[in-house]
Order: C-alpha cells, then structure tokens, then sequence
C-alpha cells in the first residue's frame, strides 16, 4: 500500500490541489477566478457547508480546503474539527469576513493552518494558498496585529467597586478583626459582695465573684454603724472594694 504522505511528497511539483467551501456559490465562483490566474493551483472541488466538504475531502484528498466559517448545516470550525479527528493531512485555510477574537482562536485551536479575510488582495490570497500546502501557518496582518494586541495588552485589574469585591473585602476585614473583637466581649462575672474590713469610720466591703453565699450579718452590722460615708470604690488589697454608708445601704 502506497504511503499517502510519499505520495504528496513525490507530486510536489504538481499543482496544488484545491477545494472551495463556502455557502454562497458567487463568493464561490469569484474565488475560483482568482486562483484560476495562478499556474500553480487547481481547483479541484466546491462545497456549501462544512458537511459537504467532509465528504468531499474524503474523497478528492485536495492539499488545501479553502474554508468559510459561517455557514448552514455545519459551520467552519466543527468541519476543521471532523477533518483533525479523522485524520486529513490536509492544509485548512479559513477565509472569512469575521475577524474577532473568538472567532480566530477558535479557528486556529481546531487545527486551520491559517486565518484570513474576504478583503485580501489576491497575491496575498495566493500566497496563503501555497503556504497552507506546504504546512507553514498564514495569517492576515490585520488578524495577527489583533492577536499580538491582545498578547501585549495586560489583563485588567479586579474592579474594587463591584459587589463581588466588596464583600470580599468585607470578608478579610471580618476575618483579620475577629480576635480582637472577642476580646473586647468578654465580660466580667458579677459580683457579690461578702466580707466586711473596718477601716477609719467606713466599713469596705470586699467584692468576689459570683456563686458565693454574701455575710449579711456584716451588712447590718455596717448599717448601724454612726458616722459612715456613702459608699465609693477603694482598690485597696488587690480587689475592688466598696465603702458602706451606715445610712445609705438599702
């Protein structure tokens, strides 16, 4: 059995081979005019969508299909899709009026040799041709200075702004915040007070924590006590203390 890649090496002299796809046949037939002014490259086929072109590519085995992207039935890149799947050793050059970002890359990361569009001038046209039959990547200038713009173009930074930023920021300074806010809640337990200390007419009255039974006999005792002073706070032997007035304890 002849080796298919042999056989295209040895006829590399011969003219290269090929297939037309596009939806509108006028487009079809404008393009078949042009390349008919080149010695070197033969039309071999037509097709109107990328389904007819599968099959016909299977068939004619053409070097180069000449390929629409938008169009019915089976669009351009699921037919370079199918034809990378099944194997074909054939060049695809996409030629298209869209030029989008998405579209190119789309093109390209379904195996198309190269990119270009309806307004190129012929040499330009021909050249691509030839270049795809040999494997060598084309792409049209304006397709390649939009591909090296967005290449160069850094990506842009995150919008502060947005709801989605807000609140994760809300988020980091809940998270960083939290230690210290629970600090800040703790709470002292009450306190109750308990013993009794005389002290130069006024009875201070030692504070403890709550769960201790208070001396209620020392309170009274405090209450008929003449001459006290209303109570106030004394920090004296390392507690807070509160000073009972005889006449002001209700």
């Amino acid at each position: 059995m002849t080796d298919p890649t042999a056989t295209r090496e040895k006829a590399a002299d011969s003219p290269v081979t090929l297939l037309i796809v596009d939806d509108h046949p006028v487009v079809r037939d404008g393009l078949r005019g042009m390349v008919g002014t080149a010695s070197d490259i033969r039309v071999i086929g037509e097709a109107g969508d990328g389904q007819e072109a599968i099959e016909l590519a299977a068939t004619l085995d053409p070097d180069v299909i000449l390929m629409d992207l938008r169009m019915p039935v089976m669009g351009g890149v699921a037919a370079i899709t199918a034809l990378r799947a099944r194997g074909a050793r054939c060049g695809v050059l996409v030629l298209t009026t869209f030029d989008a970002d998405s579209d190119v890359l789309s093109a390209i990361q379904a195996g198309a040799t190269g990119y270009l569009l309806k307004d190129a001038p012929v040499d330009e046209l021909l050249r691509a041709v030839r270049s795809a039959a040999r494997g060598e990547a084309t792409l049209s200038p304006a397709v390649a200075g939009r591909l090296m713009s967005r290449v160069a173009t850094p990506a842009p930074a995150p919008d502060r702004s947005s709801p989605l930023s807000q609140d994760a920021s809300t988020a980091h300074l809940r998270q960083t915040r939290r230690p210290r806010s629970r600090r800040r809640g703790r709470r002292r337990a009450p306190t109750r007070i308990t013993g009794l200390k005389r002290r130069a007419g006024s009875v201070p009255i030692r504070a403890q924590t709550a769960g201790n039974t208070p001396d209620r006999s020392a309170l009274r005792r405090a209450r008929g006590r003449p001459g006290g002073r209303q109570p106030t706070l004394d920090s004296d032997a390392g507690a807070p203390e509160v000073l009972l007035r005889s006449d002001g304890l209700r």
